[in-house]
């Protein structure tokens, strides 16, 4: 779809790359040719499309980012997939002076890295420059400010938060709520959320919990590697609104298995004082 893409030129708006398309105008190559545009107009898509192919043939996905409409940033998926991280934190808060991250999950559609505060975290710096496009959800808001912060990051790869396509299709509520309206199942994580992450973390730091480690490690692995599948059919779900559906539709990955298991006493233990906590509160008020 990238290459079906003149948005991005200067100029260039939907009504007029609509109207390219329409005219047998479908991609960069297509440009070199008749635009159906008055010279001011034809002359820069001409440039536009001849530095598109330059830039591509360089892998240079924050270029496109930089140009791309907000709304059509889900355009560089398909042709940087190949160089996609998938990305979740897991933090101790929303960014306050003493929040920290506890885990980072990291999946490229073939291989899932974690990374754990005291043990491997600050790795994350020097193998996350790898990878020319971010995929995450809220992570425009929340992980990748909270990164930058954390280690000093300039993190400036193509960055497609996927909140915004799948809420301009109506799937809203959330990472859990767009995964639960497009069919995917947790299993034994579908109770666990942010606030249940940090009791987690918590519960191995101040008890000494390998499981509850494991748990929150499952918990994050599960929702990059979900991403991969959401990325997916977000993309194909945009691209039915395009001419170019019918061949450019991408297969929806196998997710791949976790190298964590979720640790059901764990997971009940902290349900059940949370439960008690609420309860308390109630009465209280």
């Amino acid at each position: 779809m990238l290459q079906n893409t003149f948005c991005h030129i200067r100029g260039i708006g939907p009504r007029t790359e609509r109207h390219l398309w329409r005219s047998g105008v479908g991609s960069w190559q297509a440009a070199r040719g008749e635009l159906p545009l008055p010279p001011h107009k034809a002359e820069p898509v001409r440039r536009g499309a001849e530095e598109s192919l330059t830039r591509l043939a360089g892998r240079e996905a924050a270029w496109f980012a930089a140009r791309l409409p907000a709304d059509q940033q889900w355009r560089l998926f398909a042709e940087f997939r190949d160089s996609v991280a998938y990305l979740d934190i897991e933090t101790t808060g929303m960014g306050g002076p003493d929040d920290y991250i506890t885990t980072i999950c990291l999946y490229d559609g073939q291989r899932l890295r974690h990374y754990v505060q005291g043990d491997n975290l600050f790795d994350f710096r020097d193998e996350i420059g790898a990878y020319r496009l971010l995929v995450t959800y809220n992570g425009k808001c929340f992980d990748l400010p909270f990164i930058r912060h954390y280690f000093g990051l300039p993190m400036r790869q193509a960055h497609l938060d996927l909140r915004y396509p799948l809420a301009s299709l109506g799937y809203r509520g959330g990472l859990k709520g767009c995964e639960r309206q497009l069919g995917l199942d947790r299993g034994g994580l579908a109770d666990v959320d942010g606030f249940f992450a940090v009791l987690l973390w918590w519960d191995y730091q101040n008890n000494g919990n390998e499981r509850a480690l494991e748990t929150l490690l499952a918990y994050n692995a599960l929702d990059v590697v979900n991403l991969a599948t959401l990325a997916a059919l977000a993309y194909n779900l945009k691209l039915a609104d395009t001419p170019f559906a019918e061949n450019q539709q991408l297969a929806i990955p196998t997710p791949p298995p976790l190298p964590f298991e979720p640790d059901a006493t764990t997971v009940r233990r902290i349900r059940e004082r949370l439960g008690h906590r609420a309860a308390n509160e109630y009465n209280a008020w």
